[in-house]
């Protein structure tokens, strides 16, 4: 996904267990609607998570969808991961994956790579498109490794039952379970469905944790979050989230990366790494998507 600017988030200090509140401020797409909730002015990152979009649900009707032309990315890898819908990735590397429900596309863009993301085999039919998409930066000595895509299907994910939640661990090792998902730096991302009246306690294992409510309602410390708020946890402070309602909730975390630079769809350890992204992608130095003509103009 493109970058696009989006109203910046609204983050609360918290207490206890809970350091920051963020809620995104939703930006319509034009009948489609995106909640960007990580970058924040106050918090940046959550362990290598940098970008963090909740993409709809929203509803298409026949010959209408998801057209994000060519864009390119540098120094991050990019996690698409949908609860409905289809989209169809097509990369400079001659990649080309239809994305579905519970299944994971990585695409590693490392020295730089570009990519389109259009509506699947759902575009002639009235669809639905539900998911998130996140961004995670890469470690300094990997930076610049060279572009890389990896589809991993719905069935290859773990799963686990624990305390009363469904949970598919997408990247990482939680309870038992260890994602067959590649990790350039310890990550953990989680999807727990919870009943009502279900509290679960997450791993401590991470430097950084951070939730997400993509539905429901649960408390966590003192703090109730209705959906589409994320609470951050204090350092060295471990979170039980309990289930008000039936709820979805991501959990997202991992080790502390230190300060990146992000403009547009560039992530990078020094600005000057970034304005020669720039100055690629301007003068046409990036590979393209075949097949695919159209992209993406260097923004102003």
């Amino acid at each position: 996904m493109s970058y696009v600017k989006a109203n910046r988030p609204v983050c609360t200090q918290a207490g206890g267990p809970i350091e920051l509140v963020i809620e995104p401020r939703p930006r319509d797409l034009g009948g489609f609607s995106v909640r960007r909730v990580l970058p924040a002015r106050e918090r940046r990152m959550v362990g290598p998570f940098i970008f963090f979009d909740h993409l709809g649900p929203a509803e298409f009707p026949p010959g209408e969808g998801i057209q994000v032309r060519p864009h390119p990315h540098i120094g991050l890898a990019t996690v698409t991961y949908l609860f409905e819908g289809e989209m169809m990735h097509r990369d400079s590397l001659g990649c080309v994956q239809a994305i579905r429900p519970g299944a994971v596309n990585l695409m590693t863009a490392g020295r730089g790579i570009v990519h389109s993301e259009r509506a699947g085999e759902d575009l002639d039919s009235h669809s639905r498109l539900h998911g998130i998409q996140s961004w995670m930066a890469l470690p300094e000595g990997e930076e610049e490794r060279e572009p890389a895509f990896a589809h991993y299907p719905a069935e290859e994910l773990p799963a686990a039952d624990h305390g009363g939640a469904h949970i598919r661990v997408i990247m990482g090792e939680a309870f038992g379970q260890v994602s067959p998902v590649a990790t350039c730096a310890p990550t953990l991302y989680l999807e727990c469905r919870m009943p009502q009246g279900v509290t679960l306690e997450l791993p401590e294992t991470c430097e950084e944790l951070a939730i997400y409510v993509v539905s429901g309602r649960v408390r966590a410390g003192q703090v109730t979050l209705g959906a589409g708020l994320m609470a951050v946890a204090a350092p060295d402070d471990g979170l039980c989230p309990e289930a008000l309602e039936e709820s979805v909730v991501m959990v997202i975390g991992g080790s502390r990366l230190g300060e990146r630079h992000i403009w547009w769809n560039f992530v990078a350890s020094s600005k000057e790494r970034i304005e020669q992204a720039k100055a690629d992608w301007k003068e046409g130095r990036f590979d393209p998507v075949p097949d695919d003509d159209e992209s993406v103009p260097l923004p102003d």
